[in-house]
């Protein structure tokens, strides 16, 4: 069973993919979990701990799938990244990237700096991999490796905010296309 801060930072997480992070106070964690709000200020005294928290557990995240794809072909570890977006897709969510980013001015400092350590941590993988990829000519595109790394990532936080407005098959239409583009 999770401890009450996982189960926090779980909930906090859906709330920024699917409100945003100006869009949710702390009771709309408390009720649910039903916890006094106290309990949430105990874990995370202000609402930037907590967004921390949740962005810490993303790169997290990134990291370990970082690991377990490099024992794959680079156009496989691209169909996995984007396996994480359809997953969330699925789920009505967009990325935390994607939903933190229009919020950037309002965030405080440390969440700033933390958004911009996990988007650059993203691109930095997306580059090495269409790179790589590029190199065992697993991937076919002009230009720089860094400049289509930021179509692909730009495209597949898109694709998860037109989903939901047009349906879901479009994030299968344009991750489709995306790959098809650099086969």
């Amino acid at each position: 069973m999770q401890d009450t801060k996982e189960r926090i930072i779980e909930l906090a997480d859906r709330l920024i993919r699917t409100r945003g992070f100006n869009a949710f106070s702390y009771k709309d964690i408390s009720d649910p979990l039903e916890i006094k709000n106290a309990a949430v200020h105990y874990y995370f005294p202000s609402k930037t701990d907590l967004g921390i928290a949740v962005i810490n557990q993303e790169i997290e995240k990134l990291a370990i799938n970082k690991l377990y794809w490099a024992t794959f072909p680079e156009n496989e570890q691209l169909q996995f990244f984007f396996d994480v977006f359809y997953q969330r897709s699925k789920q009505g969510y967009i990325c935390l990237m994607g939903s933190l980013s229009p919020d950037y001015e309002t965030l405080s400092a440390a969440m700033q700096e933390k958004v911009q350590h996990m988007s650059e941590d993203v691109l930095e993988w997306v580059t090495l991999c269409l790179e790589n990829g590029r190199k065992k000519q697993l991937f076919h595109f002009e230009g720089d490796a860094y400049n289509r790394a930021l179509l692909v990532v730009s495209n597949m936080i898109s694709s998860l905010l037109l989903a939901r407005v047009t349906g879901k098959e479009v994030f299968e239409k344009i991750s489709n296309q995306l790959l098809k583009d650099l086969l």
